[in-house]
């Protein structure tokens, strides 16, 4: 091996091994096909130290920072009142017929939810938050279940609420479910309609941010509901769904095909190579979806699909210019040292003009503890050493160019 390469092999070998450990992570336990979800509006409300309803007194508007608006407190609903015969509440300083300034993304026309966070610990004193409210989303916010409750009982009671008609409570409902563990959304799937379900996976209309999670939810009815035709239905949902063709931006995808792994189990990566997805020709749009679905199959299918050929699934989308860098970088997640060659030969077959595709070869090769993958160090180490050294130093910084 050359000069610089010995001398500094073993901080890059330690520097490897930081990056597989960041490799090896799990991710959070919410939706991984969800994208990001906000606070629910039943989190709002057991959080705030205050919640009220308000009236719009005027118009939005501010001098410097976010748009504030003027509302007259009609109701105060946190913390609330002992008693029939009790006087208004006064709560952390807000009674009935109060006027308070809170925090608009726009101006407000009527009734508003208002949430107060109790900012004192950063100087700067409390702060209030409105939400447009009409009745409807205001008997929501009242009855929806506390957040200490359990995570299924409280997705049950959410459940009739996805594709709510008032639009604010469809997306919280989403929210609930997003932010849940899987474990969670299987345990409540019993309160999950498959009719309605397999309706939205193929949907044009439905909010694309959605169908991921309708995609994996409806697997979940499918494994375990216990009627035959009720399972027969939605996986011929699924299947449709997997096979509909797509355009440039489909969200949502990964988790139909996660819902397909959960569905079918091992045989559901039969139908994924039946559909030339693994393949070389396959959309790489879709290609990226599928790797996404199978690391969740590793972290959360493993019972039902064994690692091998999750594994060997992702060594497949080694071929793939586009994934092909992801790919290798999952296989180390993975611990899937028996690919050492495949990953090995991406340096002279995709890497020559990508240095995404060297650094995710240098930052497998370094990890992986076999005899072969020091056999290829030195071999790439004496055939391209400035190339190797840029890729192992881009590898040690996780996120790195």
């Amino acid at each position: 091996m050359s000069g610089p390469w010995r001398r500094g092999r073993h901080g890059l070998l330690a520097a490897g091994m930081v990056w597989a450990a960041t490799l090896a992570v799990a991710r959070a336990a919410a939706c991984p096909f969800c994208g990001t979800v906000g606070p629910s509006l039943a989190e709002r409300r057991d959080r705030a130290d205050a919640v009220a309803v308000g009236e719009a007194l005027g118009d939005a508007g501010s001098a410097s920072g976010p748009p504030m608006q003027r509302f007259l407190v009609r109701a105060v609903l946190k913390p609330g009142v002992d008693g029939a015969d009790a006087a208004p509440a006064v709560a952390a300083g807000v009674t009935v017929e109060s006027r308070i300034d809170a925090r608009v993304d726009a101006r407000v026309a009527g009734t508003a939810l208002l949430f107060r966070t109790d900012a004192a610990a950063e100087n700067a004193g409390p702060r209030w938050s409105a939400l447009p409210a009409d009745e409807t989303l205001l008997g929501y916010v009242a009855a929806a279940p506390p957040v200490d409750r359990p995570a299924a009982a409280r997705l049950r009671w959410f459940a009739d609420r996805l594709e709510h008609p008032e639009p604010a409570i469809a997306a919280d409902a989403f929210a609930e479910f997003g932010a849940a563990p899987f474990a969670a959304v299987v345990a409540a799937a019993d309160a999950l309609d498959p009719a309605r379900l397999a309706a939205w996976v193929n949907e044009p209309g439905i909010d694309q941010r959605r169908r991921g999670f309708y995609g994996l939810a409806l697997g979940i009815v499918a494994r375990d509901g216990h009627d035959p035709l009720v399972r027969r239905e939605c996986l011929a949902a699924l299947d449709r769904a997997v096979a509909a063709p797509g355009g440039d931006f489909r969200a949502g995808y990964d988790g139909v095909l996660a819902g397909l792994l959960v569905a079918r189990g091992d045989a559901g990566l039969d139908v994924i190579e039946s559909r030339g997805l693994l393949g070389p020709r396959g959309r790489p749009l879709d290609q990226r979806h599928l790797l996404a679905a199978l690391r969740f199959a590793h972290e959360s299918l493993a019972d039902t699909i064994p690692p091998a050929r999750i594994a060997a699934a992702t060594a497949a989308l080694l071929a793939s210019p586009a994934v092909a860098a992801d790919a290798a970088i999952d296989l180390a997640r993975y611990r899937a040292w028996d690919r050492v060659d495949d990953v090995a030969r991406l340096w002279t077959t995709l890497g020559g003009d990508d240095p995404l595709v060297r650094r995710a070869v240098a930052g497998y090769l370094t990890a992986c503890p076999l005899p072969a993958a020091k056999a290829h160090l030195a071999r790439l180490d004496r055939d391209d050493p400035d190339r190797l050294r840029a890729a192992l130093e881009a590898a040690s910084f996780p996120g790195g160019r």
